[in-house]
């Protein structure tokens, strides 16, 4: 439209914009769309003005919008769910009463409910934290290092600092001196670094092998005599040994085993039904391999978490307490390594990875957790008192927690 006659239309009293904008809004309507072909518009300004197209009676089929004053309340209903089968109670450690020497005993297992879901049963027995401790002088990072260093050449001494300045609940004993590819040492010589620890220390302890089958069934049968009566938990038996031959000798002295396999369901049900040949069901604890954080953790939570529901769902041979070695946090070399400064410090970038590893195993279901350091230790005994005791917890202002400074 030639800009002079735009002027004549405007001189004419007529506004050349609402004429465009009501023919266009006109054919619009009545044909769904409007298509311009070959127009040529020249002007110095241009505006057209688009009036509201919702017809009036859609806007008033729609409702007024009215801000609630008040949030609805409902009232919270907890979860019905049915369980059908109950883990077995294993008890770990005798008193002189039971024949032992150990200043109580402890008890895991008893649950009939998935961890912690106190609003339908209370945790029967809270899971046990017990202090990893090894019966020689081993390479550990130094954020561990540093609270044992002076007693680590001596493992009664090092169960000594544990219970007495870190309040052990039970302690575990690694034999790894044993072990042919490193120093070899007898079963002999073994069983006296038992003694020792049983006479330093007075809670329940549990013995670990080297991992190699053949000299931890020659081991266990020493370990076993020379600790008759404290109903001691020995870790591990496995698939490859021949239990037939140290089963028997481990059931006579009344002790505990851990029933060892790596993240497989249908290897943990063979290994148990053997050693239910031999043991009392409240004799065997299982361990489905614990994965550090950052190193399979998933993994282990996932199989671990897959026994514990399938045994309370009715799994007679899962249904035994399990074990975490939650110390296998320390494997992945991030908790311990020397990164970029944002990863610092290392002094309490381990523990918080020994502790995350610990805390999700116990989310799993673990009844018995294996650590190392006193400030990962402590923390988690401290959630889980928190978590059995009943309470709600405080309101915490956590809007600001992305500049929290700790």
């Amino acid at each position: 439209m030639k800009k002079e006659e735009s002027r004549k239309e405007k001189d004419k009293g007529v506004d050349i914009y609402d004429i465009i904008s009501s023919k266009f809004l006109e054919n619009l309507l009545k044909f769904g769309e409007i298509e311009l072909e070959d127009v040529i518009i020249e002007a110095d300004k241009l505006a057209m003005k688009i009036p509201q197209m919702i017809p009036s009676r859609v806007r008033e089929a729609i409702p007024t919008l009215v801000v609630p004053k008040k949030i609805k309340e409902v009232e919270f209903i907890y979860p019905k769910m049915e369980w059908v089968g109950k883990i077995r109670e294993v008890k770990i450690g005798a008193t002189k009463g039971e024949g032992g020497t150990r200043s109580k005993s402890i008890v895991i297992g008893g649950e009939t409910v998935p961890p912690f879901y106190t609003f339908s049963q209370p945790t029967p027995h809270p899971p046990v934290i017990a202090f990893d401790i090894f019966d020689m002088k081993v390479s550990l990072p130094k954020a561990v290092r540093m609270h044992f260093e002076d007693v680590m050449e001596d493992p009664a001494e090092w169960a000594k600092r544990c219970v007495n300045k870190y309040n052990a609940e039970a302690v575990n004993l690694h034999l790894v001196s044993t072990d042919p590819l490193i120093k070899d040492s007898p079963p002999s010589e073994a069983a006296k670094t038992v003694e020792k620890v049983l006479q330093a220390v007075d809670v329940p302890i549990t013995v670990g092998g080297s991992g190699d089958a053949k000299k931890d069934m020659e081991v266990f049968k020493k370990v076993a005599e020379v600790a008759a009566g404290e109903r001691i938990m020995l870790n591990s038996l496995v698939k490859e040994m021949d239990l037939s031959k140290i089963a028997p000798i481990i059931k006579n002295y009344n002790h505990v085993v851990v029933a060892f396999t790596p993240m497989d369901l249908d290897a943990a049900r063979e290994l148990n039904r053997k050693l239910f040949e031999y043991f009392d069901k409240d004799q065997v604890v299982m361990d489905t391999n614990t994965g550090a954080l950052g190193y399979g953790l998933e993994y282990g939570f996932t199989v671990m978490e897959r026994a514990r529901l399938a045994a309370l769902k009715g799994d007679e041979e899962l249904q035994q307490p399990l074990l975490s070695g939650s110390t296998n946090a320390w494997g992945a070399r991030e908790s311990w390594l020397k990164m970029d400064p944002e990863w610092e410090p290392r002094e309490l970038r381990g523990p918080l990875w020994e502790f995350t590893t610990g805390l999700t195993m116990m989310f799993a279901g673990a009844d018995y957790i294996m650590m190392m350091h006193p400030v990962s230790i402590q923390t988690l005994k401290d959630i889980i008192t928190y978590l059995t005791s009943g309470q709600i917890a405080p309101e915490v202002d956590i809007s600001n927690w992305v500049s929290a400074k700790i």
